[in-house]
């Protein structure tokens, strides 16, 4: 799923035969607020997250909701009311019994406006690892993995540039297509992902730095009296 995080960069992906469902970026949605990843108010974000929505039409949307704020059951009634029919959640190493309280409370509120609401349950337990030994950090995030879908999450999700071997083992351990993982720079490919058994790979905030990065680079182009390359397309 490529990210999104504005109606314009929805459209974009929206026109390629190729897009099945829409996912947005929460980073991304708080950096084009001026916001720091995780900051951003859930009116803000649930404002901008209803407009893409509008914008896909049948298309569904899967969007980030940062850890849920202070209440995630609330959060995701909210998002439902604004047409998402799944989110990203993360746990930011919270304490499992309390991570697992948060899971619940999302799939409840699914369940009680009458959506099957899509969870894909983030740990933050390899992104937060701090320096603890990866095989600690990759039992962790079994645990919690296998806690969240015990407790009706749909995926879970260990974002990291894990290799083959991390990726192998968060499968086995985890279980097969129950796995989301994040393309980052330095990561397999989504094919050698899906090889290993993974069910979903998204790409966070990298695709608002790629379209940061080309407009960056054409601005050096201007102000070295370049010009707007002509294979630029009308997508605004």
């Amino acid at each position: 799923m490529v990210n999104v995080w504005d109606v314009v960069s929805a459209k974009a992906i929206l026109a390629l035969p190729e897009t099945k469902a829409l996912a947005t970026a929460g980073h991304s949605i708080a950096a084009t607020f001026g916001y720091p990843d995780g900051t951003i108010p859930p009116e803000l974000m649930l404002d901008i997250v209803g407009r893409i929505v509008q914008a896909a039409g049948d298309v569904p949307v899967s969007a980030d909701l940062d850890d849920g704020y202070s209440d995630p059951g609330e959060t995701t009634r909210r998002a439902i009311g604004v047409g998402i029919v799944g989110a990203n959640v993360e746990d930011r190493l919270r304490p499992l019994a309390e991570s697992v309280a948060r899971v619940e409370a999302v799939i409840a509120a699914g369940e009680a406006e009458g959506v099957p609401f899509s969870l894909n349950a983030r740990t933050d337990a390899i992104v937060r690892g701090g320096d603890r030994p990866m095989e600690e950090s990759v039992a962790d995030a079994i645990e919690r993995g296998r806690a969240y879908l015990e407790a009706g999450a749909d995926l879970v999700f260990v974002p990291g540039v894990l290799d083959a071997d991390v990726t192998r083992r968060l499968v086995e351990g985890i279980g097969e297509r129950k796995v989301s993982v994040i393309g980052l720079p330095g990561a397999l490919s989504a094919a050698e992902y899906e090889a290993l058994g993974v069910a979903r790979i998204s790409y966070g905030p990298t695709t608002q730095r790629v379209a940061l990065t080309a407009l960056q680079d054409v601005a050096k182009s201007l102000y070295a009296d370049g010009v707007i390359p002509e294979s630029t397309r009308a997508l605004n």
